[in-house]
């Protein structure tokens, strides 16, 4: 199948077929291309479609975005997950801002923080209809299976030979809509698990399917156990039932969020509150939870104390603060640290 083949094929099939409904597809703009792909990184477009529709609404342009707090960003952010994404996103908004146009080059986008050279060609393709190759996880699977190409797509050897493969097929015409299908063919046909192969506008080439060897491509990534860290999170309720927060620092594990304090173990939070001379009326040690990032796993015990007001306690500035229950939406909160504190609201109402 030559390349104008495949692109003819793929074509016909977005527009059968193809999504052309979402939202950051109406009202296209590169603030809103650029917004989407941000979001869409390692996370699924179901996911994405609300957390969109809310950034945009708080922040309907660049601009506003760029002169908003990274506090109003992340709270917006809270629970989509990998926080780096949300702390670049404004960064890059406050130096596009500052250069009073969006870039249009590959060079200029990959020179903004967060925007690497697949992010920046679908940026290009999709709000500037330049032709620029993608390969996002979708399309590597695609091409992965499309060509036979063994071995992990993650690896450098892998990826050079699918970027290869992707610029050699990507058109100069419609190049928005062929960048859309492709992604969609890997989302919604082409799928990590039980693809649609029958239903896919390039099977009749595909070399995975006719080698009868579609689970083999692509190669999955070496097995590793991830380790486990273990914490204690200090749930301190003083008389008012105001929760203490703290903030955490901006870089790492949810930077920039607010969070429980958190200790290494019980042992240590109790030893903190002793210093602090709160003054201890209950403590309870909740149900051990587990939070799996990519690296590894987080095995945290809450720690529940109640406590009366600490008069002696000084809030560092914007560092921490007493929360309560009302104030749930309004701070950018780690989601396992949202749940954790809305379950534990809703058993105290309903006791």
């Amino acid at each position: 199948m030559s390349p104008a083949e495949f692109q003819h094929n793929i074509l016909n099939w977005f527009d059968k077929y193809g999504r052309k409904d979402l939202p950051w597809q109406q009202h296209k703009t590169p603030y809103r291309v650029w917004l989407s792909e941000i979001m869409l990184q390692q996370t699924q477009v179901s996911t994405v479609i609300p957390y969109f529709n809310a950034f945009t609404e708080k922040f309907p342009s660049l601009e506003q975005l760029a002169m908003a707090n990274v506090d109003e960003v992340l709270q917006r952010w809270a629970g989509l997950g990998y926080y780096a994404r949300a702390r670049n996103l404004h960064k890059a908004a406050q130096l596009i801002a500052k250069q009073g146009e969006f870039p249009n080059t590959l060079e200029r986008l990959m020179a903004l923080p967060g925007i690497g050279q697949s992010t920046a060609g679908a940026i290009l393709s999709m709000a500037f209809r330049q032709s620029a190759p993608i390969l996002d996880g979708n399309v590597k699977r695609v091409l992965a299976r499309f060509m036979a190409i063994a071995g992990w797509t993650g690896s450098s050897q892998v990826n050079k030979q699918l970027w290869a493969i992707s610029r050699a097929l990507t058109p100069t015409e419609r190049v928005a809509d062929y960048t859309q299908a492709m992604m969609d063919l890997g989302a919604t046909i082409c799928t990590r698990r039980q693809p649609a192969c029958l239903q896919c506008p390039i099977q009749i080439a595909c070399k995975a399917w006719l080698s009868n060897a579609v689970h083999v491509y692509p190669t999955p990534k070496p097995s590793k156990i991830l380790p486990i860290k273990q914490l204690c999170f200090l749930i301190l309720k003083d008389a008012n039932q105001r929760t203490l927060l703290e903030k955490r620092p901006p870089t790492g594990i949810w930077g920039g969020l607010w969070s429980l304090p958190e200790f290494a173990d019980v042992d240590d939070a109790l030893t903190w509150c002793e210093l602090k001379n709160f003054a201890v009326h209950a403590s309870h040690e909740l149900m051990l939870r587990r939070h799996t990032f990519s690296h590894y796993h987080l095995d945290y015990t809450p720690l529940l104390i109640h406590s009366q007001n600490p008069m002696n306690f000084v809030l560092e500035a914007n560092q921490s603060v007493w929360y309560n229950e009302q104030q749930i939406g309004q701070l950018g909160l780690p989601a396992p640290i949202k749940n954790l504190l809305t379950s534990l609201n809703y058993e105290e109402d309903h006791d």
